[in-house]
This record gives structure tokens, sequence and C-alpha cells, in this order.
């Protein structure tokens, strides 16, 4: 039987356009989990270009693949240069519930 070969999924392989990375990053805020968003957000910046997004914020590119791991607790003023630097916006609006 021949083995099929695989590799880890990573969404930054498929978020090509603003568009794409607004609509992971919405549906990251959906969940409601903090390690989620920041995941989303990570992905989304290596779609980018880490170190672009690192001299747009000034923060270092380490840090911020750190910070934007699965295991990252960045700041919040961490979180809102990252989504200014990707050229996103966070909107808030009534739960829905």
């Amino acid at each position: 039987m021949k083995k099929t070969k695989t590799r880890p999924y990573d969404a930054a392989e498929y978020l090509e356009t603003v568009e794409d990375m607004a609509a992971y990053l919405e549906a990251a805020l959906e969940d409601g989990e903090p390690a989620v968003v920041v995941k989303a957000l990570g992905a989304i910046a290596r779609a980018r270009g880490m170190s672009q997004i690192a001299r747009d914020t000034g923060l270092r590119r380490e840090s911020l693949y750190k910070a934007l791991s699965s295991e990252g607790n960045p700041e919040f003023a961490t979180v809102l240069k990252v989504v200014r630097a990707l050229g996103l916006k966070l909107h808030a609006g009534p739960d829905q519930v």
C-alpha cells in the first residue's frame, strides 16, 4: 500500500486577498476564543509577510512570530498595531443572541 504524504494545514497559504484576510479574521472574532483570534492574525501576517508587518508595527519579527503563535498572548496594543499594519479593522456590533 502506497503511503500518502501529508503536511500540516497552514491557512496563510490560502489567504490571497484583503477580502480573504478580513473574512478569516471576522470568522475568528465570531468564534470568541482569544487564542483563535491570535492564531488567525498570525496566519494573516505570514500571508502578508511577517518582515513587512514587523517594519510597519515597529516590532521585532521574532517577537511577532512568538506573540501571534497558538501559544502567544500578545498585549492588546500589539494586536491593534498588527491589525492596522495588515490594513484591516476590528468591528463591534450588538450580540445577536
